[in-house]
């Protein structure tokens, strides 16, 4: 079995040379071949001078790629279509990983009994979470810090892994596509999903996943995501990523499903905001108020897409304005509905 890992940075080069320190102290049996390929997306940093280092040092195990479209999701498929490896294993440039962490990763892929594996995300240094943010429990938000601690036991997963700590078997993007583009985080934007909403696609498929608690990274986690903005925004944009991957089903009584989620959203918001003013519970309320953000960018992206609906709709009447077909690998990652 040969393994590529598989990571993507923008002007990151301070924390990703220590990153690339601790994935370089890997520790793997000698008949296992590795990899890490560091998919450099457009930084202005020292980013390239610093994996040139690496490659110097290391000349057999790491390479550098270029990726020039903006966006962590080509930077993904574009490190996915130059993978070496038969398992291509994923980590990003603010994380430390353990020694054995892409031994015990990957080593559920060797029988071939699943398609991919979910590590452990912990938070790098003690964090003491702000008295409105709460980490555990049915109103936690540690999610959203990219942290995934599913307990001390493996097992089989039945939600999907965060992208910082995952790996799969190369033949399943063949399968069922690469990350799809409309998502995954770009500046500007805290858009993402592109990583879980992969794994739901397999688990929609009935492709089996598994937990490893012995996977471990140690995530990063910056005081500016300690703020009341930084995750009012992530609920704002993980609203308008859901919606993406909802299924645009049949009329409903000859209307367009999308204006009776639109309605349904719109009644709902009232009583959503209701809740949230009335909670008194730090923690609980802000959860609350959140989910309320998450609303907005639930109406907010459905009425982009009736916008752009009738616009091309009115477009098709001029043949000349008809943009071309979508190419054949951004058509593999069209949306998964549920």
């Amino acid at each position: 079995m040969d393994i590529t890992v598989i990571l993507c940075t923008y002007n990151r080069s301070d924390s990703l040379a220590k990153a690339l320190d601790s994935v370089a102290a890997s520790t793997l049996p000698e008949p296992i071949g590795w990899e890490v390929l560091v998919v450099d997306n457009n930084s202005k940093d020292r980013t390239r001078e610093v994996v040139e280092t690496y490659c110097q040092r290391y000349p057999r195990r790491f390479r550098y790629l270029f990726e020039s479209k903006q966006g962590k999701s080509y930077a993904l498929n574009s490190g996915i279509l130059k993978a070496r490896g038969d398992v291509v294993a994923f980590m990003d440039d603010d994380v430390i990983v353990e020694p054995t962490w892409l031994r015990f990763l990957t080593a559920p892929l060797e029988s071939g009994d699943c398609a991919g594996v979910g590590g452990r995300i912990l938070p790098a240094r003690a964090l003491v979470p702000p008295k409105w943010l709460s980490l555990n429990g049915p109103y936690s938000m540690g999610r959203m810090l990219a942290l995934f601690d599913l307990g001390d036991q493996p097992g089989e997963l039945r939600e999907a892994p965060f992208g910082t700590n995952m790996a799969f078997r190369k033949s399943v993007f063949g399968k069922y596509g690469v990350f799809r583009t409309d998502m995954g985080p770009c500046p500007g934007s805290e858009l993402r999903n592109e990583d879980t909403e992969f794994g739901r696609r397999l688990l929609a498929k009935e492709e089996r996943l598994q937990y490893e608690p012995s996977a471990i990274v140690y995530h990063s986690i910056s005081e500016e995501r300690l703020e009341k903005r930084y995750f009012l925004a992530f609920w704002f944009d993980h609203g308008r990523a859901s919606i993406r991957e909802w299924k645009k089903g049949p009329p409903i009584l000859g209307i367009p499903r999308e204006y009776c989620w639109l309605l349904r959203l719109a009644m709902a918001v009232p009583w959503n905001t209701l809740k949230w003013m009335l909670t008194l519970n730090s923690p609980r309320r802000f959860y609350r108020k959140g989910f309320v953000w998450m609303r907005f960018g639930q109406i907010l992206e459905i009425y982009h897409q009736l916008a752009s609906s009738m616009a091309h709709t009115q477009g098709c009447r001029k043949p000349s304005e008809i943009p071309d077909e979508m190419p054949s690998a951004e058509r593999s990652s069209d949306p998964v509905y549920r």
